[in-house]
């Protein structure tokens, strides 16, 4: 894939915008969303800011683009984010249909500064009663109940 000056561009805003979050006591990522051209959201991470370790710079871009959009289907859409997302946020992405990734920093580099996603991929990597937090199952039979409901549903909206 051939990387253009305009590509570079929306990268130097989403690390931009990880130098502010920096600067204002937040963590150093920070993203955009292009659509057609035009950046349609940017953020940056802000989990201590808002106390929500779900905030970081991905999900709340894609959380922005999604309100200005109109949509909760991004496939349209190009993120450029200043670190290669955690497990967390490249699961948003992909749940969101973006099309492409560009990313500064790498995973390593992250964890360098003690921001280490290696844990999370390791647990996925094990049976579900070997990972560190208990996955316990309960009551799947009444859960099942809305999956028909929502399997029977008619006007449903899928994503």
């Amino acid at each position: 894939m051939k990387i253009t000056e305009q590509d570079k561009e929306y990268m130097r805003e989403a690390i931009r915008l990880a130098d502010e979050s920096v600067k204002n006591g937040g963590g150093p990522f920070g993203a955009v969303i292009v659509r057609d051209g035009e950046i349609v959201a940017g953020s940056s991470n802000s989990v201590t800011r808002d106390n929500d370790p779900t905030a970081h710079a991905e999900v709340n871009t894609i959380r922005e683009a999604c309100r200005k959009l109109g949509t909760f289907d991004l496939s349209d859409c190009v993120i450029y984010t200043s670190c290669e997302p955690c497990p967390m946020c490249l699961g948003a992405i992909y749940w969101a249909h973006i099309k492409r990734i560009y990313y500064g920093n790498t995973k390593k580099d992250a964890a360098a500064i003690d921001f280490a996603d290696d844990f999370i991929y390791k647990e996925l990597e094990q049976h579900v009663e070997k990972r560190a937090v208990p996955l316990i199952p309960l009551l799947r039979e009444e859960a099942l109940e809305t999956f028909r409901a929502w399997e029977l549903k008619q006007d449903k909206v899928e994503y």
